[in-house]
């Protein structure tokens, strides 16, 4: 748990104030760090296109960076309570035709016990997201799992048809622990892990949360069989209840025990500026108001929405849609669900991994949102021939790309609004997939009731190929990648050495180099 990994560190030079040690250059310090600022355009090992940085860089103090191997377990004990919550989000919906029968209720009163994760999303985000940013991640994450904890324990006295109020109430509990969850991969990312694994971190931190859905769609209907007695589906309800109780114990303890804040030292330099930053400098409302007069994650923010609002409809309604063209068939209905994550869940690591190696936010964004919407195409068109394993083919093709853009879109985000909080990005961007999710979900089921669910598929089609030209508009601006490329190029001297930088950095402001083992 204590050990410490060794890894490329890059590093800023300069002067300044940081975590109380005033830096003060000698004159050689100064020199040499003054001839390298107005090194000339394409001079030494600065390329053209580093230059505009380096020229216009200001000079920091240099800060060491390290990579802990308890990063692993932090992400580990996210993952696994994520999981946990987004079982719970679908353990009604995919076995929908039997939770209406058993309490005697209507369609979108299922729907409502998967739409109120979205709805208690909306008011609550702000609210947390300044938790976030004044308590810290550990808080956060120990209060969410703490609501997974008990809106679970609430749901084991429901399995009584008199008592759906009350397994409403429970799924609220539970819905309150999302919002406590939904924001915190890219900033977990970015508090633990080096800049060439960061996206490929977010990426697992998502998968958490797919492989709960993944589970959520395979588990309920192999638990809950659609029986006819009444007393034999409460018996079948209650293990399930109690199975997602027990699990939820033992992460809430697990993390109340084991959970960490953040490492000693920063694994990045970007990190190393963000920590930099005195508390009372920073205006949570400023912040916000800087993210929304931000034009490019503004058109990320809808984006972002429309897309994941798509596959929360589509989650929410499989069951309706399956049922409705292969009747009976509910156990294969959550396979089909549990395809679509599992695909998804592939498609978010290699495209958090493809992140990490070639840094083209843009480009792989707009690629993966032109690929989900062909994706829908195909599901919507095919979903009818009354063929399951086409349904089973065109559903992994659609969670591969749709659920793979998860991941994308949060670091996409914390680039366009570096130095910004990642968990305040994070949670505007979740704050519009919860609306859309909302909206999609009502109307995608009232269309499907009307009008079948052909029209209900095009419909979010619709809305795909909107959110695709408004990724098409975003324009690339990677502050975060530039702030570490600052650090970088400031390293390089003309001649190619770093001892200028080095020399100032280690004698004045004695902040200690890597250690090499």
């Amino acid at each position: 748990m204590s050990g410490q990994e060794d890894s490329s560190h890059q590093w800023m030079g300069g002067f300044g104030k940081l975590g109380g040690c005033v830096c003060s250059p000698t004159r050689k310090a100064r020199a040499s760090v003054g001839d390298y600022h107005h090194l000339p355009l394409g001079d030494g090992n600065v390329t053209s296109a580093e230059a505009p940085l380096l020229e216009s860089a200001q000079l920091f103090p240099l800060m060491e960076t390290k990579l802990y191997k308890r990063r692993w377990v932090m992400l580990f004990l996210f993952s696994i309570y994520s999981m946990s919550n987004a079982v719970m989000w679908l353990q009604f919906g995919i076995i929908s035709n039997i939770i209406m029968r058993f309490y005697n209720i209507s369609a979108l009163a299922i729907d409502w016990l998967s739409m109120i994760y979205f709805l208690t999303y909306i008011p609550l985000i702000l609210p947390v997201m300044w938790l976030l940013d004044n308590r810290g991640l550990r808080d956060v994450v120990v209060v969410g799992s703490a609501f997974n904890c008990i809106g679970a324990w609430i749901k084991t006295g429901t399995a009584d048809p008199d008592m759906f109020a009350m397994t409403f109430f429970g799924q609220f509990v539970c819905s309150v622990a999302t919002v406590y969850i939904l924001g915190i991969p890219s900033r977990l990312a970015s508090l633990w892990f080096g800049q060439q694994e960061v996206s490929t971190a977010c990426s697992i931190g998502v998968l958490g949360n797919q492989m709960g859905i993944a589970i959520g769609f395979l588990i309920p209907p192999i638990l809950v069989p659609n029986v006819d007695d009444v007393n034999e589906l409460a018996h079948h309800l209650r293990i399930m209840f109690y199975i997602s109780a027990g699990v939820a114990t033992v992460i809430f303890i697990l993390v109340v025990i084991v959970f960490q804040e953040r490492p000693e030292i920063p694994p990045t330099q970007a990190q190393a500026q963000a920590r930099n930053i005195a508390p009372e400098e920073y205006s949570y409302t400023a912040s916000i108001l800087r993210l929304l007069r931000n034009k490019p994650f503004m058109l990320l923010v809808v984006s972002y929405g429309l897309n994941v609002g798509c596959f929360y409809a589509v989650s929410t309604l499989l069951n309706r849609m399956i049922i409705e063209h292969y009747p009976g068939e509910e156990v294969n209905a959550g396979r089909i669900g549990l395809t679509i994550v599992i695909a998804g869940m592939v498609g978010s690591l290699i495209c958090g991994i493809w992140l990490d190696k070639t840094k083209t936010y843009k480009q792989t964004t707009l690629a993966v949102y032109i690929l989900s919407l062909i994706g829908m195409l195909i599901y919507a068109f095919t979903l009818n021939l009354g063929h399951l394993w086409v349904v089973f083919i065109t559903a992994g093709v659609l969670g591969f790309f749709m659920t793979g853009y998860l991941p994308l879109g949060f670091e996409f985000a914390v680039e366009l609004t570096y130095p910004e909080s990642e968990g305040t990005s994070s949670g505007l961007l979740n704050c519009s997939a919860q609306i859309f999710g909302i909206i999609f979900t009502i109307s995608q089921g009232k269309i499907i009731d009307n009008w079948g669910t052909l029209a209900g598929n095009i419909f979010l089609c619709i809305f795909l190929l909107i959110g695709t030209v408004m990724t098409g508009l975003i324009k690339s601006d990677l502050r975060r990648q530039k702030a570490n490329l600052q650090a970088e190029v400031q390293t390089v001297s003309p001649a190619g050495s770093e001892s200028s930088v080095q020399e100032y950095g280690a004698t004045e402001c004695s902040i200690p180099w890597q250690r090499q083992s």
